[in-house]
């Protein structure tokens, strides 16, 4: 790896900065995560970097190490009362910055994350957790979250059924993830993306796997390094100092209900990437639903969102696919089915894109799904979807009869007991 002579200490960082920086760096493949931490550190000698190896983790051992251009600063082993990626996360890794921070206030920090940990885990210790009573964020701005993606191996990790416990790293006993489903996870919650190296296939699989990204993430900002010759301080530039991590954002499965960007439709192929949205009014059946899952998802790499059965009509339903593995969740109540005492308990953002979308029959809710994959059909999956929606005959049934479906999802999506002086609803009542 050649990098360009070194650039300004704080290259691309504004100079007006009062706290040290944090940049969060995330990425399943190491080897091209850390070659992008290397050349930050080449561009920035007064850059610190944090990196722990959480391989010892079963035994309650994290092995820290902290270091800058110059090399290793700290290489510590450290035992945790419970082994544990929130533990670590919690007890050391916060900690950690912080005391940096204050011991060396004009210099900013890379964090860069162990293989198995996902991005939004960090995001919520800095939002909830407190070091000495006082927020992370009194000491240091977080600047972004980066996710490098090593371009020979991402069309295989995104579309492998593999767990992480099969691959003997899964980050506890009770660690369940797929490596699909972790990949996504770090890919979606980024702000910046860097697409490192080339594709073994050549330049066009390449820029396949760039749009590929950018369909998968269009609200992420997209850098591509080509991994032989790097620029460290225009990569530099590219990554730090951009204030691009936005906190309020949603995670990826609530951003439809929130009002924020979910998907592109682009059904026509730009080098076979395909993706579609789909958005209805109308309530699913459950059984016509269940008997087309696989159908749906067959040849997609990636969909997500939110439904609505007519058979379970207060609940609001995730839909989350990578791996060939689709999983559907609670996210709780729609607003229509909430009674007036409990709707502050919804964000704001929550509110408004249900006021700005509100129908006067069904409230607030609707589906909202978005498929991304290689030569979709999307006509063929916009018909099967359609036809598991309410006929107009079933419709006019009613919500009572619905109810009384047979339901292969039944008892799948529990909802919280809420206060019984509470329940009266309306639905044709709009948020305020």
């Amino acid at each position: 790896m050649s990098t360009s002579p070194l650039a300004p200490a704080n290259a691309g960082v504004p100079a007006s900065a009062a706290r040290p920086s944090l940049t969060v760096l995330s990425g399943f493949w190491p080897s091209a995560t850390y070659a992008v931490a290397r050349s930050l550190l080449a561009a920035d000698p007064s850059l610190l970097l944090i990196r722990h190896d959480l391989a010892g983790l079963s035994t309650g051992t994290v092995h820290r190490i902290v270091r800058d251009s110059e090399g290793i600063l700290e290489d510590e082993r450290i035992s945790l009362a419970h082994g544990c990626v929130s533990c670590t996360l919690r007890e050391d890794v916060l900690p950690t910055l912080a005391r940096l921070a204050r011991a060396h206030p004009h210099r900013d920090l890379v964090l860069m994350l162990p293989e198995v940990v996902e991005p939004e885990a960090v995001a919520a210790v800095c939002a909830h957790c407190l070091v000495d009573g006082a927020p992370i964020t009194d000491l240091l701005d977080v600047d972004s979250y980066v996710t490098v993606v090593d371009a020979e191996h991402l069309l295989d990790g995104l579309a492998s059924t593999d767990d992480l416990k099969t691959l003997g790293i899964h980050a506890a006993d009770n660690d369940d993830r797929g490596l699909a489903d972790v990949i996504v996870r770090q890919i979606e919650y980024a702000d910046t993306l860097v697409l490192w190296g080339q594709s073994r296939e050549g330049g066009y699989d390449t820029s396949r796997l760039s749009v590929l990204l950018e369909r998968i993430v269009p609200w992420a900002t997209q850098v591509q390094v080509d991994g032989d010759v790097i620029d460290a301080g225009a990569l530099t530039r590219q990554l730090r100092g951009t204030r691009r991590h936005r906190p309020e954002t949603p995670g990826v499965l609530t951003r439809g209900l929130e009002g924020y960007h979910l998907g592109l439709h682009e059904p026509h192929p730009d080098c076979g990437v395909v993706s579609v949205v789909f958005r209805a009014r109308r309530p699913f059946h459950p059984r016509r639903l269940h008997e087309v899952l696989d159908e749906a998802n067959a040849d997609v790499i990636r969909s997500r969102g939110h439904l609505w059965l007519a058979s379970q009509p207060d609940t609001v339903i995730a839909w989350d696919f990578a791996g060939g593995g689709l999983s559907l969740g609670s996210l709780g109540r729609w607003l229509a089915a909430l009674p007036d005492p409990h709707w502050d308990e919804a964000s704001d953002h929550r509110r408004l894109a249900a006021a700005l979308d509100w129908d006067p029959y069904y409230g607030d809710r609707h589906q909202h799904l978005v498929f991304i994959g290689l030569d979709l059909d999307p006509a063929g999956l916009h018909r099967t979807l359609t036809s598991c929606l309410l006929t107009d005959a079933e419709l006019a049934d009613g919500e009572d009869t619905w109810r009384g479906y047979d339901d292969p999802f039944t008892g799948c999506f529990p909802l919280a007991d809420l206060d019984p002086t509470d329940t009266d609803t309306d639905t044709e009542r709009e948020p305020a």
